[in-house]
């Protein structure tokens, strides 16, 4: 019997390039996205392919999705949460709207999400959820303190709600990407402005910055997280994360063998700060 994924944050970056990667692979693909789905031309030209509206934070578009792929499919086997940015700067520069929208789209809308489609799995006895974290679940870089505190909660959540998913049969797992060509980066670039009164912060950014730049031929292509979900998607294991990219094997593993003091002056090192 053919299964189907719903993917939130389908309009570009990882999100896109599964749902194509599970389409190609003959399964049903509930493709959301937060703009008009009429719009998008490539993804309603697929085969066994719904795209619907979802706006993570927005609980009624969720519910929605949820009950229009269903109706469309007849079950959802795997969610795939994926929708996130990652908002980077100085703590005392950012204003509040912006402190609770990272944890609005990055944490409470997996957890909405999720939310929405236990009923129906745990009705079934069975089914897979699938968080998208990051290596910044694990390590942190400087400005990251938005980004990175949403990211160690989603590995906490997600850690947690595998032991209360499993009474149901509903199996829990996470993806730990690197850094991926996407357009996070882009959106990362706008983040960093600062106050004109805090100058002092000045060029601790500025360092920071430079340092971000150089490490952006790093980059690996989404594909590889898309292969990684589909592992997690498909190998009925209990295993919970699924590392993605080689650059997240390497400094998630040296973030556990070091100490905090060691870890840190890496980081700064390598920032030149």
């Amino acid at each position: 019997m053919t299964k189907t994924i719903l993917i939130t944050g389908c309009s570009s970056g990882i999100g896109r390039v599964t749902a194509k990667f599970f389409q190609e692979k003959g399964w049903n693909v509930i493709a959301t996205v937060r703009s008009d789905p009429e719009e998008d031309v490539e993804l309603n030209a697929l085969d066994n392919t719904l795209v619907v509206a979802l706006d993570v934070t927005k609980a009624d578009t969720i519910t929605a999705a949820v009950a229009a792929g269903i109706e469309r499919f007849g079950a959802i086997d795997v969610l795939l949460n994926n929708a996130g940015y990652g908002a980077y700067g100085i703590l005392e520069a950012t204003p509040e709207h912006k402190i609770r929208m990272q944890f609005d789209v990055n944490v409470i809308g997996p957890l909405l999400c999720t939310q929405a489609v236990l009923p129906h799995m745990r009705a079934r006895g069975e089914g897979t959820i699938i968080n998208i974290s990051s290596m910044g679940g694990k390590i942190t870089f400087p400005l990251g303190t938005l980004y990175h505190g949403s990211k160690f909660a989603v590995e906490g959540m997600t850690e947690a709600l595998s032991f209360e998913l499993a009474a149901i049969g509903v199996k829990v797992k996470m993806i730990e990407p690197g850094m991926i060509a996407t357009s996070f980066a882009d959106t990362v670039n706008t983040m960093f402005d600062v106050d004109p009164t805090q100058t002092e912060y000045a060029p601790f950014v500025e360092t920071v910055m430079a340092g971000m730049q150089q490490a952006g031929s790093r980059y690996s292509e989404p594909i590889i997280v898309a292969e990684a979900i589909w592992q997690a998607a498909t190998d009925d294991s209990d295993r919970l994360r699924y590392i993605a990219g080689a650059d997240a094997e390497q400094i998630i593993a040296a973030r556990k063998a070091m100490e905090d003091p060691e870890y840190l002056a890496m980081i700064r090192n390598n920032m030149g700060l």
